[in-house]
């Protein structure tokens, strides 16, 4: 399960799926240094997304790419 208080990159390279949730939510800069040593809590508030929102998305990709693979 993903949560808020996660790094950004990290949840990336665990979970490649996610990066068009990212891109889609106006968090662009996916590659930028802020991405780096920001959490996601810390990304969505910095682009004004709702943390909640962006939370069931990010963790429904990766359902959804669970459930595919199955």
């Amino acid at each position: 399960m993903i949560t808020g208080d996660m790094n950004i990159v990290g949840v990336i390279k665990m979970f490649p799926e996610t990066i068009e949730v990212f891109q889609s939510s106006g968090m662009g800069c996916i590659g930028c240094l802020a991405a780096k040593n920001e959490t996601i809590a810390q990304g969505a508030l910095a682009h004004e997304v709702d943390l909640d929102v962006l939370m069931y998305r990010l963790n429904d990709a990766v359902i959804q790419k669970k459930n595919a693979q199955a």
